[in-house]
C-alpha cells in the first residue's frame, strides 16, 4: 500500500509492489506452457501459467480496491489519470479489432471489386443465418447496454439499490450472449482451419466473446463491490471504465453483425444449413 505520508501533490505515488514482477512471470510460465501444448506436451502444461496469472489478477486488483476505498490515494487528479488511461485503453483495442476487420475485407475483395471472379463466401462454405441467432445475440447486447446505463444513471443519482439491480443483469444478459455464442460455434458448418473465411470469422467473433467475458467479469465484480458499498455517485470510477467497456464491446458487435454476418453472407446463394 502507498505511504500516508505527507506530500505536496495530488498524484498517487505507489510503493513496490511484487505484482508487477509475478505477471511477468506469470506471463511467461503460460508462453512456455502454451508452446509446449502446441508441439504435443499435456494440456496440464498450461495450468501453472493460468493460476499464477490469476493470483496476478487478484492480489493487484485487491490492493487498487484497498486504496480506492481509504479514501486519500484516489484524488480528482487521479481519478482523471484513471479515466484518460482506460480510455487509451480503449483505443487500442478499438485499433486491435480493426485488424481483423481488415483482414476479412482484404480476403472478401471479390465483393467490392465487381472484376473480380472469386465467390465469396468460399465455395462450399455455409455462412450463418444473419437474421437468427446472430441477430438475437445484436438484441441482447444492445438490451444489456440499456441496462448499464439505466444502472449508471441510477447510481448518479444516489439510487444504489437500483443500480445494484440493473448491473445483475447487465451480467445475466452477459451470460447469455456467452451461451448463445457457444450454442452457434457447436452448430457452425465449418472448422476454423477450412479456409479464409472460418478463420477470420472465428478470429473476429472469438476474440469478441473474450471480451464479452471478460467484461462480464468486471460487471459481477463492481455488482459485488457496489453491494459491499465500495461505490459513491460521486466516486466510482472502477463502475465507470466497466460500462464504457461494455458500451465498447457492444459496438463492436455491431459491426460484426453487419460487416461479418450480413454483408459477409451476401455473395452466399445456397440454403442455409443452421
Amino acid at each position: 500500500m502507498a505511504s500516508t505520508a505527507a506530500k505536496s501533490h495530488p498524484y498517487h505515488m505507489v510503493d513496490p509492489s511484487p505484482w508487477p514482477a509475478l505477471g511477468t512471470l506469470s506471463a511467461l510460465t503460460l508462453a512456455i506452457g502454451g508452446i509446449w501444448y502446441m508441439h504435443g506436451g499435456p494440456l496440464w502444461g498450461v495450468a501453472p501459467g493460468f493460476l499464477l496469472l490469476f493470483a496476478t489478477f487478484y492480489f493487484w486488483w485487491r490492493d487498487v480496491v484497498r486504496e480506492s476505498r481509504a479514501g486519500v490515494f484516489h484524488t480528482e487528479a487521479v481519478n482523471h489519470g484513471l479515466r484518460v488511461g482506460f480510455l487509451l485503453f480503449i483505443a487500442s483495442e478499438v485499433m486491435f479489432f480493426f485488424a481483423f476487420f481488415w483482414a476479412f475485407f482484404n480476403a472478401s475483395a471479390p465483393l467490392i471489386n465487381s472484376a473480380a471472379h472469386v465467390k465469396w463466401p468460399p465455395e462450399g462454405i455455409v455462412p450463418f443465418y444473419a437474421w437468427g441467432l446472430p441477430f438475437l445475440n445484436t438484441l441482447i447486447l444492445l438490451t444489456s447496454g440499456a441496462t448499464v446505463t439505466v444502472a449508471h444513471h441510477a447510481f448518479r443519482l444516489g439510487d444504489r439499490e437500483k443500480m445494484v439491480f440493473w448491473t445483475g443483469v447487465t451480467v445475466v444478459l452477459g451470460a447469455i450472449f456467452l451461451a448463445c455464442q457457444a450454442f452457434e460455434y457447436s452448430h457452425a458448418a465449418f472448422g476454423f482451419k477450412d479456409g479464409i473465411y472460418p478463420s477470420t470469422f472465428f478470429m473476429a467473433t472469438g476474440f469478441h466473446g473474450f471480451h464479452v467475458f471478460v467484461g462480464t467479469c468486471f460487471l459481477l465484480v463492481c455488482f459485488l463491490r457496489a453491494r459491499r458499498g465500495d461505490f459513491t455517485p460521486n466516486k466510482h470510477v472502477g463502475f465507470e471504465a466497466a460500462a464504457w467497456y461494455w458500451h465498447f464491446v457492444d459496438v463492436v458487435w455491431l459491426f460484426l453483425f453487419v460487416v461479418i454476418y450480413l454483408w459477409g453472407s451476401m455473395g452466399f446463394t445456397g440454403t442455409y444449413g443452421h
